[in-house]
């Protein structure tokens, strides 16, 4: 069974309606110019409609998880050597979720998956990613019989919220979200009993460095990372065309509802570069809230933009009547003056 399961639409807005949440102005992201060379193409032309698509929380910018059922050939032969690859899609859009995406097969089975045409999810069209993603999905399909895949929808929301985590917090940058992503979703399918004997990961980061990582977490497997995976190793190739799919469809699905149109319109590819979505970023922009759970306010695009257009909101530790604000309250650093030691100090902390 899946994680999450593809449910009703919600109730459709009226055109403009805005469902925005208030936000801080980000720092510049070290990310935002490492577009990947996606094509801009939204999923328009594609008439599969992919079982990774929960049209609630994307529509409620939450992040949630995909599991495809374990393959017959996996399940009818659990000690059977596994390969597992991993890929992501979306990390630089200013747009959207970020997705990251697993595939698994037989070890035997992986060269298999070349001569059906898959590679770089860069290099197909759209066309030809839903079409590998719909036989996969589809029963009694030679694939579908041998290749398991889940995908985890990162929300632009929870992104921003983990990039823009207050000084004292610590932030919760990109890579490391992406790191835990991809550990999460090996651990969720190890626990299903699939016998992962081998990882492929493309990498984010220093190679050598997330392979050390990932090999610490999985000792029973041999992890490889490294650039270009997705060109490199077919069960990497594989997890780029289930997180792209999943990715075009899920910022599609957000516009349909958004809008109240069975069709969505053209606000680009999401990346920063892309005219047509900066477009949508300056008219869509609300003066008090910005935008909703599909904008990335940790982008340094959006934080300009803030910045110039925006209203500016001052919060003050002290209001009119000289009442400390709560935050500040709590944050406190002298001992006694803050809620942790309403109940008593630690024996250590203790005066005596």
């Amino acid at each position: 069974m899946s994680t999450a399961k593809r449910r009703g639409r919600p109730p459709r807005r009226a055109a403009g309606a805005s469902a925005a949440e208030p936000s801080t102005i980000s720092e510049p992201s070290a990310v935002e110019g490492a577009a990947d060379n996606e094509a801009g193409e939204m999923a328009t032309e594609q008439t599969f409609d992919p079982p990774s698509i929960s049209a609630t929380d994307i529509f409620q910018g939450q992040s949630y998880t995909f599991h495809s059922e374990i393959p017959s050939v996996i399940r009818d032969n659990p000690t059977a050597s596994i390969t597992l690859g991993v890929d992501e899609a979306g990390r630089g859009p200013v747009l959207g979720p970020m997705v990251y995406g697993i595939a698994y097969c037989l070890s035997d089975y992986e060269k298999s998956l070349s001569e059906k045409g898959f590679d770089d999810s860069k290099k197909l069209t759209a066309q030809v990613r839903s079409d590998l993603l719909q036989e996969i999905c589809t029963s009694d399909t030679e694939l579908h019989t041998n290749v398991g895949w889940a995908v985890r929808v990162m929300s632009a929301r929870d992104i921003t919220a983990g990039m823009l985590r207050p000084v004292g917090v610590g932030t919760y940058n990109l890579n490391a979200q992406a790191h835990d992503a991809t550990m999460n979703l090996i651990d969720e399918v190890l626990k299903k009993g699939v016998n992962v004997k081998e990882i492929f990961v493309d990498t984010v980061g220093p190679a050598a460095t997330y392979q050390a990582k990932l090999q610490r977490r999985f000792p029973s497997t041999k992890v490889t990372v490294s650039k270009k995976a997705d060109s490199l190793y077919p069960s990497v190739s594989v997890a780029s065309i289930c997180a792209k799919v999943t990715r075009d469809f899920a910022l599609e699905e957000y516009f349909k509802l958004a809008t109240g149109s069975d069709e969505a319109p053209n606000n680009g590819s999401g990346y920063p570069g892309d005219a047509k979505t900066i477009a949508y970023l300056k008219n869509s922009m609300d003066s008090l809230f910005g935008w909703g759970p599909e904008t990335r306010f940790s982008w340094s695009t959006t934080a300009d933009m803030l910045k110039k257009d925006a209203e500016v909101v001052d919060w003050p530790d002290n209001d009119d009547e000289g009442n400390r604000d709560i935050g500040a309250f709590i944050s406190a650093s002298a001992a006694g003056n803050d809620v942790r030691y309403w109940f008593g100090k630690p024996v250590a902390a203790a005066e005596f």
